[in-house]
């Protein structure tokens, strides 16, 4: 589990293709790699990695196929930067939210404005996790945990404030841009737990109706 504060700014230093598969190289930049053990887990732009081998500057991981199919992953070159995240420990503050390092599918930046120091970003998500998606409720951008301010159907604002810019890679982000997202997994449980088992058998989603007759709205 992480916590979606980014650590640190990291490149890739190389990427092996093995058959379906890749290795990556990454150079960690300012993570700290001194208590990082074979094993481990990285989140490398919200993705959670195991680290196979590692050393003062950086760290290797293996990319399955299907993890590179459905995450930017599979589209990253040499020097292209990533975000960092150690997994978090029961000493780890919880400065953000609860986040799995478990990518549930590629988002979309549609709008970039300056407000105020602030960059305010619109990002469209795939329509099946939109739902998941709640007006200041969290969501993990490219590993970063973020507050929605607005939800306008599939897509979501969030205002990124000048810290969050100069630590993160989303000072980059332009039109365009694709990102990884994951919904918080509390929404995904909460669904579960209130379709009971309807939801294994494909039953409809959360509804206003749903949620009022349970006494959740009214």
């Amino acid at each position: 589990m992480f916590t979606g504060i980014v650590q640190s700014i990291g490149k890739i230093a190389a990427l092996e293709q093995k058959g379906d598969d890749a290795r990556l190289r990454i150079a960690a930049g300012k993570l700290d790699m001194s208590d990082v053990k074979t094993g481990d887990s990285i989140a490398v732009s919200g993705v959670c990695l195991t680290v196979v081998e590692h050393s003062a500057e950086g760290f290797s991981a293996d990319v399955s196929s299907e993890t590179l199919s459905r995450t930017t992953l599979g589209r990253l070159r040499a020097g292209d930067a990533v975000n960092l995240e150690k997994a978090l420990t029961l000493s780890t503050p919880l400065g953000g939210h609860l986040v799995s390092g478990h990518v549930d599918g590629v988002g979309a930046v549609v709008g970039r404005r300056d407000a105020g120091r602030s960059v305010q970003f619109r990002f469209k998500a795939p329509a099946t996790l939109a739902k998941y998606i709640a007006e200041k409720g969290s969501v993990c951008v490219d590993g970063v945990s973020l507050t929605v301010n607005a939800v306008h159907g599939a897509e979501f604002e969030v205002n990124i404030v000048p810290h969050t810019l100069t630590e993160t890679t989303l000072g980059a982000l332009r039109s365009n841009a694709e990102v990884n997202l994951e919904v918080d997994v509390l929404a995904r449980y909460l669904e579960r737990l209130m379709l009971g088992g309807r939801a294994a058998e494909g039953g409809s989603a959360i509804t206003r109706e749903f949620l009022a007759r349970h006494g959740f709205t009214k």
